[in-house]
C-alpha cells in the first residue's frame, strides 16, 4: 500500500490482533501484540494531551478550545502504512485512535490554521487557509552523522564509548538555548536508537516563522563537511564567537582531551591521525608531525590512549610555535576539536514548521526501546542501553510489577517506565503549564481591558 492510499483510508485502516499475549517470547521484542498492551496500559495519553494543549484545556475563558484539534499527528502502521494529517479534538479521541491501530511510530507535526483532517474541504474554497501557525522549535541529532570521528561503531549502532558525543551535544545546545535565546521550556528525548530530539516549547519559540527558525538553525551551524572535505568546520575570523568560545571552554576542549581520547584514541594509528593532519593547511608541519609519529610508532610501548594524548600535545606545541607562519594556523587546534566534538544538527528539521518529529514515549521498532526524556542537567548519567524495552515492559506487566494506570501519580517511579514519566511531569510539564496558564490569563486581561476602553467615552 502506498502512503497516499494509507492517508486516504484514514481511520478505516485496522490491524487485527488478539486481545492480549500472556507469555511473550524474549526474541520477539517488538510486535503489534506487544504494542496493544503498551498502548493499552502504559502510554501517557493525558500527559501528551496536556503538553500539546499548552493550557488550552477549556477551563479558562481565554482558552482556544480548538487548539489541540488543529495539531497534526501522523501514524506509521505495520507494513509501512503511513497516515498523515490526523487530528483529534480530545485526549480520549487520540487514545481511541491509537488503540484501534497500534502505530509502530507516532509523529507530531504543527498546529495548523484549520483542522488538518478537514484540509480538503478548505482547499475547495479556493483560498489557501490551511497553513501551519505554531510549531515547537525542534532539533534532531543523529549519531550516524559522527561516523567519521568514531571508531567503536558505525551506522545505527551505538555504545558507551560513542554515546558521550550525544551528551556533549545536549550540553552545548541546551546551554545556548537558555543563555543566548532565553528559552526555559526545553524537552530532550532519546530517539529510541541512535540519537536525541529537542523540543523548545516556549511561546516565542512555537510562534517563530520559518525565516526565524532558519536564523536560529544557522546560528548553530559550524559543521560543513562531508567525506570529501579535510576541513569540516568553518570558524570565521581569528577568534571564536562568544557562543563558540563558551562551548569550547566549558564542554568541547575537556571532552576532546579526556573522554574522547580515552574512548576513541584518535591519534593512535596512521589511518586515524592522517585525517587530522590533513586539517593542517601547512604541508611542512604535516610532514614533520607525520614523520615523528611514524618513527615513534616503531619503538613505543605506550597504550593507545597514552600515544594519542602524547601526539595531541605534540601537535598543539608544534602549531603554537609556528602559527606566525600563516594566519590560517591560528584556529587550527580549535578546528580539530570542533570537528570531532561539536553537535552535528540536522538543520533542515529545525528550519520548517511543517516538519514532523517522533513523539516522546513511542517505541522504536528496530530496538524496542522507549523514546524516554533525558534530563539535560544530568545527561552524563543517561545510558541508552539501559532504557527499558517493550519486551521488558510487557514482562513487568505480566509479573504484576508495573502499575496499570500511568495517570496515577502515586509511586510511578517504582516501574521501569515510571521514573521517566515522573521526570516528564515534574521537570517539564508542570512548569510549562504554569507558564502557559499565566500567559493565557494575561492575554485575556489585556483583551478585556481593550474591550472596556473601546466602550469608554
Amino acid at each position: 500500500m502506498t502512503r497516499e492510499e494509507g492517508e486516504s483510508r484514514g481511520d478505516d485502516t485496522m490491524i487485527d490482533a488478539p486481545q492480549q499475549i500472556t507469555n511473550p517470547k524474549p526474541e520477539e521484542f517488538f510486535n503489534v501484540h506487544y504494542l496493544r498492551i503498551y498502548y493499552g496500559n502504559l502510554f501517557p495519553y493525558t500527559d501528551i494531551h496536556k503538553w500539546l494543549s499548552y493550557g488550552h484545556d477549556g477551563k479558562h475563558p481565554g482558552c482556544d478550545e480548538y487548539y489541540f484539534g488543529r495539531r497534526e499527528f501522523s501514524f506509521t502502521l505495520e507494513n509501512d502504512v503511513y497516515l498523515r494529517y490526523k487530528s483529534f479534538k480530545t485526549a480520549s479521541a487520540l487514545e481511541d485512535s491509537i488503540k484501534s491501530c497500534f502505530p509502530y511510530k507516532i509523529d507530531i507535526g504543527a498546529v495548523y490554521s484549520v483542522d488538518p483532517d478537514k484540509r480538503h474541504a478548505y482547499s475547495q474554497t479556493g483560498t489557501n487557509v490551511f497553513t501551519p501557525v505554531e510549531r515547537e522549535l525542534v532539533f534532531d541529532i543523529d549519531i550516524t552523522d559522527y561516523d567519521d570521528v568514531r571508531y567503536c561503531c558505525s551506522g545505527a549502532d551505538v555504545c558507551s564509548k560513542c554515546w558521550p558525543l550525544m551528551t556533549v551535544a545536549i550540553k552545548v545546545i541546551h546551554t545556548s538555548l537558555i543563555e543566548d535565546f532565553g528559552f526555559k521550556h526545553i524537552l530532550w528525548v532519546f530517539s529510541g536508537r541512535r540519537g536525541v530530539h529537542c523540543w523548545v516549547c516556549d511561546p516565542k519559540a512555537r510562534r517563530m516563522t520559518n525565516e526565524q527558525r532558519s536564523a536560529v538553525a544557522e546560528y548553530f551551524r559550524v559543521y560543513k563537511g562531508n567525506e570529501n572535505n579535510a576541513r569540516k568546520v568553518a570558524l570565521m575570523g581569528y577568534s571564536l564567537h562568544p557562543f563558540l568560545a563558551r562551548s569550547y571552554v566549558d564542554f568541547l576542549k575537556g571532552f576532546f582531551e579526556g573522554e574522547l581520547q580515552a574512548n576513541q584514541s584518535i591519534f593512535s594509528s596512521k589511518d586515524k591521525y592522517d585525517k587530522i593532519l590533513e586539517m593542517i593547511s601547512d604541508q611542512d608541519i604535516q610532514s614533520e608531525l607525520r614523520e615523528k609519529w611514524e618513527n615513534s610508532a616503531r619503538s613505543s610501548s605506550l597504550s593507545e590512549e597514552a600515544i594519542s594524548l602524547t601526539r595531541w600535545e605534540q601537535l598543539k606545541n608544534t602549531l603554537q610555535s609556528k602559527k606566525h607562519k600563516a594566519p590560517t594556523l591560528r584556529m587550527c587546534v580549535e578546528e580539530i576539536v570542533f570537528t570531532f566534538t561539536y553537535p552535528r544538527i540536522d538543520l533542515e528539521v529545525s528550519k520548517h514548521m511543517n516538519h514532523l518529529l517522533k513523539a516522546p514515549f513511542c517505541v522504536h521498532p528496530k530496538t524496542g526501546r522507549v523514546c524516554v526524556p533525558i534530563d539535560p542537567n544530568n545527561c552524563d548519567e543517561f545510558d541508552p542501553l539501559a532504557v527499558p524495552t517493550l519486551s521488558q515492559l510487557i514482562e513487568e506487566i505480566n509479573s504484576g510489577g508495573s502499575k496499570m494506570d500511568v495517570d496515577d501519580d502515586d509511586d510511578t517511579d517504582t516501574s521501569l517506565l515510571g521514573k521517566s514519566i515522573k521526570f516528564f511531569r515534574s521537570s517539564f510539564l508542570e512548569p510549562l503549564l504554569k507558564s502557559c496558564k499565566e500567559e493565557i490569563e494575561s492575554s485575556y486581561k489585556t483583551k478585556i481591558g481593550k474591550s472596556k476602553d473601546s466602550f469608554s467615552w
